[in-house]
């Protein structure tokens, strides 16, 4: 079975293109995120999946933890998918989804120092009201949970992979060079990168995102 990709950090049309392009099932628009700078703003971001054309492909990153400002903001941008990275209660997830039945709700599971029975608990807690997690890395020195471009223990993953019955990616500081190893050893339903894929200037490099991409189904 192939692996689903999320490329995240689209910053233009025509980098969207080419990441769709060369093979990811999703791209991810960081917004209202708290800890990190967006890389556009919703206008820029929803003109973008307009003329894209595939809001199946586009997924909303977001810190937002009430359901009415999350349904606002995947409205405005007209996706229906929704990557929460934020601390949301289950009442807001039920309410996200009365709001909308057709979401497709990714939460973030962050691993940090010896948190894997806390995170165990949440898989059991928050599996009834979303639709898969994605393992991602806390940064204790800016208190960022994700998008950190920063690896965690692998071993955690692995043993949520296992754990959970919802579909788990893995993501956390994953680039051409570290991800074969990353999946061979947790498993993952799919994989997930954002910096490791950028050059110098911080935008995504059509080669790293190719030889990713390869390196992912190979």
């Amino acid at each position: 079975m192939a692996l689903f990709i999320q490329i995240a950090g689209i910053k233009s049309f025509d980098e969207a293109q080419m990441i769709l392009d060369l093979g990811a099932d999703l791209i991810g628009f960081p917004l209202k995120l708290g800890y990190h700078k967006e890389d556009v703003n919703e206008d820029e971001a929803a003109a973008i999946i307009q003329k894209l054309g595939k809001p199946e492909k586009c997924c909303l990153i977001t810190y937002l933890n009430l359901a009415n400002d999350i349904h606002a903001l995947c409205s405005k941008l007209g996706v229906l998918t929704v990557q929460l990275h934020g601390d949301v209660t289950i009442e807001e997830l039920i309410k996200l989804k009365q709001l909308n039945p057709s979401y497709k709700i990714i939460k973030s599971l962050i691993v940090k120092y010896n948190n894997l029975d806390e995170l165990k608990n949440n898989v059991t807690t928050l599996s009834p009201h979303i639709d898969m997690f994605i393992t991602d890395t806390f940064d204790p020195k800016t208190g960022a949970s994700g998008a950190t471009g920063k690896t965690h223990d692998w071993n955690v993953s692995k043993e949520l992979v296992t754990f959970s019955s919802k579909p788990i990616i893995l993501a956390g500081g994953l680039n051409p060079t570290n991800v074969q190893q990353a999946i061979q050893l947790v498993q993952p339903y799919g994989v997930d990168v954002h910096s490791g894929v950028e050059n110098e200037w911080g935008n995504k490099d059509s080669l790293l995102v190719e030889t990713f991409v390869t390196k992912v189904i190979i």
